[in-house]
């Protein structure tokens, strides 16, 4: 007889949250405990394919209202403008002036038509920067991984997450070796920290994992039927807008010339009256006056303005997430750029020079156990990593069992645990030498590579002198540019557990050196925003006298400062040239002192969301994570600083034109109140209007 399926803790995980009660055991009718059963290869295409089609894309319903052409066309007969176009209508058809009543007939058409297309053309604009900023998804499927749409997940889907990445669907998460990922899920519970979840716990699309391991999820709910879907269509189907910069002085603009021009507008009205004039042709004359007084249009000129320039950004590969984005871009004063994929090309280089602290180690060990403490078998997930598993031949590591790995985190440093097999007759250690220490049982230790001063307070073979020369051939390194990553390991034990000694018993062995070259075209790039008045800051977590260094090759400016120095004394803030040895928090503080004195503050960035959120424009910089992305304003989608600074003078010639206009429209109104004010008071005769 046959059986139900069967639930390999490896696959799914069987008690996840979206199963823990009965009445959650169906999905649209459908049993969980059959669409969820997916192998460690995933759907097949074609499955993939009947179950979109039966649930529907991963897409939240679009509940804004939707207006044909035709009634928006409709809608620009009842704006503020076209208003009082009727009332001028209305006044001069009471006076019978056919002339008058066609020429603002026909005013009133070309306005309407002008509006429309003015909205469709905004429209299309940001129906295309949507298109252009859709999440992606690292799916499995036919047993490949694979990058896809995210519209595109079905339940049952088996997704890849990593720190840094958007949830791109409510996942399970499966049991992979008590790995447990960091998910930032304060749009949801309002917490600041994030949540540590683990195998059987249920991360909701829109939430961001912001650190861990890479882990993978099944895909439990799609679309709608998601966490996020369901408080969005309990949410008001309208939203309060961004205003921007431009909109606030319009509508003072719009305020102070409709209280002067009601004023001058009465005066010349109350003089036609006095004069002997009809109260009609007083009335009809005074409302075409106020009516072309007043810019009510240039609300409409802006809109169109930042729309159409959204999409030639877009053509420079700058995308912008909002349209009023444009405006503090073209403002900015202040920017922050991160060393690492904006100054940098983030590809590391490994340097020749290997300097080693252990005895009987040889180059070769050190890059091997360096191997060992990334997850060797998988592609590299950061810059680190991809050095280090580039630099060797990765067969002879086939021999090593991954036990358990620790990403890098805030401790700065990666960890693995690895087992390795016991010998036949003999093993090597990973270089090609035979290991002495080889016996009939499996050893296992421990392998991290991280920050030097990390390592030395770690290792127990450390003494004074050792400490000495470690951190002066760092400060060494870093006066001639060059990065250095100390690797260490613990004594193998054999199996049955990792003992005391093991655990605390760690063993420098050496310094991996490398350099992150600057981009070729990073220097006159710099040189280009300080000629458009951009004052351009490197923030780094690298030491100071490495920061140093690399503001010297990049003609930024001698003054390096500490996050300390800057928090304790805000003045130094404004003349450091950069920030060396900076975390996510520091970054955050500084940015809020710069805005403190008065500066429209840029931040770019490859992963730190906290930073790019408050700054006045954050800016992932191309390669950034999900979150990081979700997080800016602007997103470039081509590397280096030269694609910034195209879009900062695209985005200060649109913003150029929308203040030529509100000059002259304002100049215009100026004049034609004064002049008809002068006019009636001198000439005390009705000025024929026809044609104006």
């Amino acid at each position: 007889m046959a059986s139900g399926p069967t639930y390999a803790r490896e696959s799914t995980p069987l008690l996840s949250a979206s199963m823990r009660a009965n009445e959650d055991r169906y999905y649209m009718g459908q049993d969980k405990r059959s669409l969820l059963n997916t192998a460690e290869s995933g759907l097949s295409t074609v499955e993939a394919a009947r179950r979109l089609k039966q649930f529907g894309p991963n897409e939240l319903v679009d509940r804004t209202h939707k207006v044909s052409l035709g009634v928006k066309f409709l809608q620009q007969f009842g704006t503020p403008t076209a208003v009082l176009l009727w009332i001028a209508i209305a006044a001069e058809a009471a006076t019978a002036d056919i002339p008058d009543l066609a020429g603002l007939v026909f005013l009133q058409l070309v306005t309407a038509v002008v509006g429309w297309f003015e909205i469709l053309k905004a429209e299309n604009a940001a129906t295309a920067l949507k298109a252009s900023l859709k999440p992606e998804a690292q799916v499995i499927r036919d047993g490949v991984h694979q990058t896809i749409n995210a519209a595109l997940l079905v339940p049952g889907d088996r997704v890849t997450l990593s720190g840094g990445c958007a949830v791109p669907a409510d996942c399970d998460l499966c049991d992979q070796g008590g790995n447990h990922i960091l998910v930032d899920e304060a749009m949801f519970t309002g917490e600041t920290f994030p949540s540590m979840l683990g195998a059987g716990d249920t991360v909701k699309m829109g939430s961001l994992v912001t650190q861990g391991d890479t882990v993978e999820g099944i895909v439990s709910a799609t679309g709608s039927q998601t966490f996020l879907g369901v408080v969005h269509a309990s949410m008001p189907a309208t939203y309060k807008q961004e205003a921007g910069l431009f909109r606030p002085m319009l509508v003072e603009i719009t305020l102070v010339f409709s209280a002067l021009a009601l004023v001058l507008v009465g005066v010349c009205g109350g003089s036609l009256l006095v004069h002997g004039h009809s109260i009609c042709d007083s009335i009809g004359f005074s409302v075409l006056l106020f009516l072309l007084s007043i810019p009510l249009s240039s609300s409409q000129v802006v809109s169109s303005s930042l729309a159409v320039g959204s999409r030639h950004l877009a053509e420079a590969k700058v995308l912008v997430t909002h349209a009023t984005a444009i405006e503090r871009l073209a403002a900015l004063s202040l920017l922050y750029v991160d060393k690492t994929g904006s100054l940098t090309r983030n590809k590391m280089e490994l340097q020749d020079e290997l300097p080693i602290f252990a005895p009987h180690t040889t180059r070769e060990d050190v890059l091997v156990m360096a191997a060992l403490a990334a997850k060797w078998k998988e592609p590299p997930k950061d810059a680190i990593d991809t050095l280090v598993l580039n630099a060797i031949d990765l067969r002879p590591l086939d021999a090593y069992t991954l036990v358990n790995h620790r990403p890098l985190d805030n401790s700065k440093r990666t960890e693995s645990t690895v087992r390795r097999p016991p010998p036949t007759k003999s093993t090597t250690n990973g270089s090609g030498k035979n290991d002495e220490r080889d016996d009939t049982c499996s050893r296992t230790f421990k392998v991290t590579k991280g920050a030097p001063h990390v390592l030395l307070s770690l290792c127990s073979n450390v003494d004074d002198a050792m400490r000495e020369a470690v951190m002066s051939k760092v400060l060494e390194l870093a006066m001639r540019g060059l990065r250095a990553i100390a690797v260490a390991r613990t004594n193998p034990v054999t199996d049955g557990g990792m003992s005391s000694s093991a655990t605390g018993g760690w063993v420098l062995l050496g310094l991996l050196t490398f350099v992150d070259p600057p981009r070729h075209d990073t220097k006159r790039t710099l040189e280009l925003l300080h000629e458009h008045h951009v004052s351009v800051k490197m923030v780094t977590g690298d030491t100071r006298a490495l920061a140093a260094e690399s503001c010297r090759q990049l003609h930024l400016g001698p003054v390096v400062l500490t996050p300390s120095q800057c928090i304790d004394h805000p003045e130094y803030v404004e003349a450091a040239d950069a920030v060396a040895e900076i975390d996510g928090p520091s970054k955050v503080k500084i940015v809020q002192l710069s805005q403190a004195d008065g500066h429209v503050v840029g931040m770019t960035g490859l992963g730190d969301t906290a930073s790019l959120r408050q700054a006045n424009v954050g800016i992932a910089v191309d390669g950034a994570t999900d979150a990081a992305k979700a997080a800016a304003d602007v997103v470039l989608t081509k590397a280096g600083l030269s694609v910034l600074l195209h879009g900062i003078v695209l985005a200060r010639q649109v913003c150029r034109r929308i203040l030529t206009h509100v000059t002259y429209r304002v100049a215009s109104s100026l004049h034609l109140l004064f002049f008809f004010v002068v006019a009636i008071g001198w000439r005390r005769a009705v000025p024929r209007v026809t044609g104006l």
